[in-house]
């Protein structure tokens, strides 16, 4: 009988060893620890420096930037100055262009985007996800992934990289480049939280 009780207890421990277990992997995963969380995510804000390069120019923006996949997507200019609040959001197959400094509106009705927004992180993971030309580099603090940009006309936007800190799973910065392998767009996130 006494080894009834033994075995009776060893194996709740057990159990309950294996239940803790299980717990904490399951909260690692939606905490973020994942690091196929960022190609699976369904919304995201972000605080970013957007660096434009042509063969002329260069152009600095400070944006936020909001999506929720199926609803909208938002663009908002913090600077320069002289295009502060400029809002570009698209919603509902409209896509409505906002001057709050100049007090114009403009709405475009039954819009649909003739080709990629390579601004948002969500056009990154949806070019990632259905391309047959991507990659993944881990090194010791980053994860880098690399893939060509959906619209391969552009000569301008032909590959993408996103680097993510491997610690916190949160995308660092995102570069387009062009078919020489120049960089055109740079992005950094300064902050951004996704689900």
């Amino acid at each position: 009988m006494k080894k009834f009780w033994i075995f009776l207890i060893s194996f709740i421990l057990l159990i309950l060893i294996l239940l803790i277990f299980y717990s904490k992997i399951n909260k690692n995963e939606e905490s973020g620890n994942n690091n196929n969380n960022i190609l699976n995510m369904s919304s995201y804000k972000a605080n970013i420096e957007v660096t434009i390069k042509s063969n002329k120019n260069t152009n600095k923006y400070k944006m936020l930037q909001e999506y929720k996949k199926g609803e909208y997507s938002k663009q908002v200019v913090e600077e320069p100055e002289q295009i502060y609040g400029l809002t570009v959001e698209y919603k509902d197959n409209n896509l409505k262009v906002e001057n709050t400094k100049l007090n114009l509106t403009n709405i475009y009705e039954n819009y649909n985007y003739i080709t990629e927004n390579n601004l948002f992180l969500n056009e990154f993971v949806e070019d990632y996800n259905n391309s047959d030309k991507r990659e993944m580099e881990e090194k010791k603090d980053e994860i880098i992934l690399y893939t060509n940009c959906r619209n391969s006309d552009n000569k301008y936007q032909a590959n993408k990289i996103l680097t993510i800190d491997k610690e916190t799973n949160k995308p660092k910065k995102l570069e387009v480049q062009d078919i020489n392998k120049n960089t055109t767009i740079y992005i950094l996130y300064n902050e951004i939280s996704y689900k």
